[in-house]
């Protein structure tokens, strides 16, 4: 009994003077390398992306084989024509 108390009067709250305990001084350089790494995984498939629709990678206007979609369904061209213009705009390797 005298040996636990003059432990406790000699080594008052020993792990609040290492941080907690063993073992936590690991958590927050792995928090940090999570972080990071995240914002490297968000701004990299961004980037694949093409930063969003109509960016700089991509064309601004509305897609050209709709267009031409919604002319031949007007019917301000017709079969041929739509044809035509689809195989120019798709080529066969695409």
């Amino acid at each position: 009994m005298l040996t636990d108390a003059a432990t406790l009067v000699a080594h008052p709250g020993w792990y609040a003077a290492q941080g907690g305990g063993p073992g936590w001084w690991i958590v927050f350089p792995i928090l940090w390398f999570l972080l990071f790494a995240t914002v490297v995984f968000l701004i990299a498939r961004r980037a694949r992306r093409g930063w969003g629709p109509g960016g700089p990678y991509r064309g601004s206007g509305p897609d050209p084989a709709a267009v031409l979609g919604e002319r031949f369904a007007r019917g301000e061209i017709d079969e041929a024509e739509y044809r035509t213009r689809l195989a120019v705009l798709r080529p066969e390797g695409r």
